[in-house]
């Protein structure tokens, strides 16, 4: 089973090339908002929900896109979409 901290360090790296706070960044935390903390705009987001779905080979659906808004929904719903497989 792959850890909090394992999902955390990947989810970084798919976000890096997107964000525009890198000190923001550097502090990630799982309270990190994606748009306010490390100014991702919509467009670049779902460029991260499709990384996201390459790097695990899930489907991450509207729903579960809408409450990705943090890195701590984020590792939820990837963790729960890993569990469904």
């Amino acid at each position: 089973m792959i850890s909090k901290q394992e999902i955390i360090e990947q989810l970084k790296t798919i976000v890096k090339p997107y964000v525009q706070n890198q000190e923001s960044f550097d502090a990630l935390t799982e309270e990190t908002d994606f748009i306010n903390d490390l100014k991702i705009n919509s467009a670049n987001l779902v460029d991260v929900i499709l990384d996201i779905e390459e790097k695990y080979n899930i489907i991450i659906d509207n729903e579960s896109m809408e409450k990705m808004i943090n890195v701590k929904s984020a590792m939820e719903i990837v963790a729960i979409k890993l569990a469904e497989k």
